[in-house]
């Protein structure tokens, strides 16, 4: 059963498309004169991500839309917004970590910090499936489909031309699902993703305070747009002022992390704690 929440953002999208083609102009075109990510029009569009206030407006002074029709969206915004817990999206499996997924590949500098669950750019096949598994109404073939999706997606960390820098938590590292087994694949993963001229990898060691207490994580896609991460989804911003609030938060974990030989150390001593933890859980 379609739930109303889904419903209302297939009605969104399905105006603004109209409204695009109405002004001639193409995703791509639409996206590039909003300031925005083109994946961010194709997925609004196409009903599968809310925008925030700041893109919709970007999208409605690109489309050079009369107040009239810019308030008939916004109010279709605010239709989306009231049925937020009015039940949940179809396929949501395959919406988890998908703003984050889509920012990134069009994205030639990628700035992203997580405090609980690994950046899907750095994900094994087997830790996504337990994070596509978690989502609610997960299913088999959506899981499978979105793991898929998730690993073709990292071949971005390969491309010349592009820089990812992460920072996490040590506390991503010891929140761990499955077995002591997936670590150990996950951390060899890390280590070898480390070693690529085009990332940067840090960790902010328990033995450090962090310079401000996260709340969740965040990515920061070249200079144009943010994407928060929270339990109800996530939330694309291009705003000015919250752009520079996060790239300022960002460069603060950034300094208080480890880089280098420093996060292979670190890397190295938890693979021989995760070895000790399975030798202790096996019967």
């Amino acid at each position: 059963m379609v739930s109303e929440r889904r419903e209302r953002m297939r009605a969104l999208g399905v105006r603004l498309r109209a409204l695009r083609t109405e002004a001639g102009l193409t995703g791509a075109v639409l996206a590039q004169r909003a300031h925005v990510g083109q994946p961010t029009v194709s997925k609004v569009e196409n009903g599968r991500m809310v925008p925030s206030v700041d893109v919709l407006d970007r999208l409605s002074r690109a489309l050079g839309l009369d107040e009239s029709t810019a308030r008939e969206v916004r109010d279709l915004l605010a239709a989306v917004e009231t049925a937020a817990d009015s039940g949940v999206p179809e396929d949501s499996t395959t919406s988890t970590g998908a703003a984050v997924d889509d920012e990134v590949r069009s994205a030639r500098l990628v700035r992203s910090f997580q405090c609980v669950v690994l950046p899907a750019l750095l994900q094994s096949a087997e830790y996504a499936r337990h994070v596509f598994e978690s989502a609610p109404n997960s299913t088999p073939e959506a899981v499978g489909r979105a793991v898929a999706a998730r690993v073709d997606r990292q071949s971005v960390l390969y491309e010349p031309g592009r820089e990812s820098v992460f920072v996490l938590t040590e506390a991503v590292l010891r929140t761990w699902p499955g077995t002591p087994a997936l670590m150990l694949a996950q951390l060899d993963r890390l280590l070898a993703v480390e070693s690529l001229s085009t990332v940067r990898l840090g960790v902010i060691p328990w033995r450090r305070p962090v310079p401000v207490l996260p709340r969740h994580g965040f990515t920061l896609c070249d200079r144009r747009a943010v994407v928060m991460e929270t339990f109800g989804g996530e939330r694309v911003s291009v705003d000015v002022d919250e752009l520079a609030a996060f790239e300022e938060t960002f460069g603060r974990f950034e300094r208080a992390a480890v880089f280098g030989d420093e996060v292979r150390e670190l890397l190295l001593r938890m693979l021989k704690e995760f070895r000790d933890l399975g030798d202790t859980l096996t019967p």
